[in-house]
C-alpha cells in the first residue's frame, strides 16, 4: 500500500461569505504554488474553512475541491469566528510548512514567495500590509490596536492583523489557541521560544463583499482579549530537559 506523501505546505483559509472571491483566489494559489519547485516532487493543498457561510460559498467549495485534488474544505455547523476556524486548519493540515491568509483578496497570493526563503532562518514569517487600503475608521482602530498591542506582548511587529503568516509545523502544533488568540499569533510564537520577523506585502482594496470587522469588534476585543494573553503569558510552561 502506497502511503501519500506529506505535503510541502498547507494554505488555511477561514472563509465566511466570499463566494466572489473563491474562484479568483483558488486560480491563484494554484497558479503560484503549482509552479513552486518544490511542486514538482511533493504536493500542496489548500484547506478552506468554512466558518458558517450563507451566501452560497460552501457548496462552491466543495465544486472547487472536486475539480482540484489539492483543495480540501472542512464545514462548521455555524458560524465560530476565525480563530476557531484557523485553530481546524491547524489540526487538520498535513503539511511542513502552513500557511495563512484570508479570503477576501485583499492580499496577493503572488507574495508568498517572498515569504518561504525566511522560513529557513525564522520559525514564523509574517506578513506586513506596509501600504494599506482600508478605510479610515479601519486604520485608525488597527493602528492604535497595534500600538496598545506592542506596549504589551512586547512583540515588536508592525502588523499581527495581516493574515500572510508562514509557519513552520513545530509553531502551530505547540499552539493552544482561545477565542481571539488569532490576534497574537507571534506574541505566542514569542512565548514559547520561536523567532519571528516580517517582510512587507502588498494590500489591495476589497472589490467583492463586505468586510466583518469594524471598530466595536476589533478595538474593544483586542483590548479585551489582551488581558486575556498576559494571564497565559505569566503562566506558560517552559522547561527543557538537561543533557545526560
Amino acid at each position: 500500500m502506497t502511503v501519500p506523501a506529506r505535503p510541502w505546505i498547507s494554505v488555511v483559509i477561514p472563509i465566511k461569505d466570499e463566494r466572489d472571491n473563491l474562484p479568483p483566489l483558488t486560480e491563484q494559489l494554484l497558479k503560484v504554488l503549482g509552479t513552486h519547485e518544490r511542486s514538482r516532487t511533493t504536493p500542496f493543498e489548500i484547506l478552506y474553512i468554512d466558518d458558517g457561510s450563507t451566501d452560497g460559498s460552501g457548496p462552491l467549495m466543495d465544486n472547487l475541491a472536486a475539480q482540484y485534488q489539492q483543495i480540501r474544505v472542512l464545514h462548521f455547523d455555524r458560524n465560530y469566528g476565525k480563530t476557531a476556524a484557523l485553530d481546524a486548519g491547524f489540526k487538520h493540515a498535513g503539511g511542513d510548512l502552513v500557511l495563512t491568509m484570508d479570503g477576501d483578496l485583499q492580499l496577493d497570493p503572488a507574495d508568498i514567495p517572498q515569504l518561504l526563503p525566511l522560513v529557513a532562518t525564522y520559525d514564523l514569517v509574517c506578513g506586513w500590509r506596509k501600504d494599506r487600503h482600508d478605510s479610515i475608521i479601519r486604520k485608525i482602530s488597527s493602528r492604535t490596536g497595534n500600538l496598545v498591542r506592542r506596549a504589551i506582548t512586547g512583540d515588536r511587529l508592525h502588523d499581527t492583523g495581516c493574515e500572510l503568516k508562514l509557519f513552520r509545523r513545530a509553531v502551530v502544533e505547540k499552539m493552544q489557541l482561545f477565542e481571539g488568540m488569532h490576534r497574537f499569533l507571534p506574541a505566542l510564537a514569542l512565548m514559547h521560544g520561536f523567532t519571528v520577523t516580517e517582510v512587507p506585502v502588498r494590500h489591495y482594496p476589497r472589490i467583492h463583499g463586505i468586510s466583518k470587522y469594524g471598530l466595536g469588534n476589533r478595538f474593544f476585543k483586542v483590548l479585551y482579549d489582551l488581558i486575556g494573553f498576559r494571564w497565559m503569558r505569566a503562566r506558560v510552561l517552559r522547561y527543557k530537559f538537561r543533557d545526560r
